[in-house]
């Protein structure tokens, strides 16, 4: 079977490497990439990247290309190492590092999503208690009995079927980037030089700096990242070209990485010139996104519905799309455990076991209320680090089918920036 698939894919790849071009597949998948990326994480990044002044947030502009397109052209170079054309990622782990690292695997890309489901699980509830407290005027029931009508709203969503969520997420992808796009504009008559008055801090200089520079990274790599999709991508670009496919697909995630990091960073400096490093604090201390913060800050109604309202869709699309990643991810630890022990599992029995699991952690992380960029920092950002960053980067070293990718600099960047994202998990436990 392997050698026929093997002469399929060389076929294939004869006839696109003399039409190697630019198809409407490719910009669809331009658009795919750009839209899974652009989320609710966007909303958190400009209060860490400003917070800490003007040098971290030049810093993050300069990296925020590099570290973005050479991390995902990693993975999908890992992807398309298979001997097995059409192979996804956790069978290219198995068939590079075997069984027990399939397994590692499999749990890592669990606690890659699920710690951003509860994440997400305390931005909605914040929002929302917000939006009926400054703009409606209604006083917000208790924490514990609004974070669990939403947390329950949510599932009932969940109920209605995956292809209607994903769906509903693919129609609400761009016009959400199209609002942050406009907001960005409207926000541009108020920009202010209040970041450039102080560019060194007024405590601890250097050293402040680049504890604001390490922190930043951890989010930035959860506000950039699209791994879940790189695997289904490289897939698909490689029965489309076969051996060339790696080269067409560089070619997309550049365009993609280019247009994501423009939206992004221009709404992340249109934020920030708008408001001062204090407010930004002011909007970390409050646990909240930036578009809640500013519907609040700003005496203008426009900016005071349409942003928490925005905000609300966005992080809602979220919580849904990881939401079937890590109920995917819990089902799949349950079966391998249960069948460890030579036990069946049935699917009902596992769907109600996951969604009960997910429902009472999600409310009682959300009616505790802990820090949401402490959260990224500490759990989220890191563990994507470990997968997306350091796995591809390992890999060059030890699997022969990727030893053609070693010696370039941007390998030994990499893994610079996902070792520093990883370290973030220690200052943590530090505090």
């Amino acid at each position: 079977m392997d050698t026929v698939k093997n002469n399929t894919v060389d076929s294939s790849s004869s006839n696109s490497a003399a039409k190697l071009g630019w198809s409407k597949n490719d910009t669809i998948w331009v658009l795919g990439l750009f839209g899974t990326a652009v989320g609710a994480g966007t909303l958190f990044l400009p209060i860490n990247a400003g917070v800490g002044g003007l040098i971290p947030l030049i810093v993050m502009a300069l990296l925020a290309l590099p570290m973005t397109f050479f991390a995902h052209r990693g993975m999908t170079r890992f992807v398309l190492s298979s001997s097995n054309p059409g192979a996804d990622i956790t069978e290219v782990v198995e068939e590079h590092f075997g069984a027990g690292m399939g397994k590692v695997i499999t749990l890592l890309y669990f606690f890659a999503i699920y710690p951003i489901l509860l994440v997400y699980s305390v931005a909605l509830t914040n929002t929302v208690e917000s939006f009926m407290l400054n703009q409606l005027g209604i006083e917000p029931p208790a924490r514990a009995i609004l974070a669990f009508v939403l947390i329950v709203g949510l599932m009932a969503v969940v109920r209605l079927g995956e292809q209607l969520i994903v769906k509903a997420m693919s129609v609400l992808v761009f016009p959400f980037v199209a609002v942050l796009l406009m907001l960005a504009l409207y926000l541009v008559p108020y920009w202010n030089g209040a970041i450039f008055d102080q560019v060194m801090p007024a405590e601890g200089g250097i050293s402040t700096i680049l504890m604001a520079v390490w922190l930043i990274l951890p989010v930035m790599v959860f506000s950039f990242n699209h791994s879940p999709v790189i695997s289904s991508f490289a897939v698909a670009k490689q029965k489309e070209y076969g051996e060339q496919a790696e080269k067409q697909c560089s070619r997309i995630l550049a365009r993609a990485h280019i247009m994501m990091v423009m939206v992004v960073m221009f709404f992340v400096f249109s934020c920030v010139l708008s408001l001062s490093p204090a407010n930004l604090a002011e909007a970390k201390a409050q646990n909240v996104s930036i578009l809640t913060y500013l519907s609040n800050h700003f005496d203008t109604p426009t900016i005071a519905y349409v942003a928490p309202i925005v905000a609300i869709i966005a992080i809602t699309k979220s919580f849904l799309g990881h939401y079937l990643g890590a109920s995917e991810g819990l089902n799949g630890l349950i079966v391998k455990l249960a069948r460890d022990r030579n036990k069946e599992i049935g699917p009902k029995k596992l769907n109600t076991i996951t969604a009960l699991f997910m429902l009472v952690t999600s409310w009682a992380v959300a009616t505790i209320n802990p820090s949401i960029l402490g959260m990224i920092e500490s759990l989220g950002g890191p563990i994507i680090a470990m997968l997306l960053f350091i796995m591809p980067m390992y890999a060059i070293k030890k699997v022969p089918s990727m030893r053609k990718y070693s010696g370039a600099l941007s390998n030994i960047f990499v893994t610079l920036i996902g070792l520093i994202s990883i370290s973030a998990i220690f200052y943590s436990l530090a505090q």
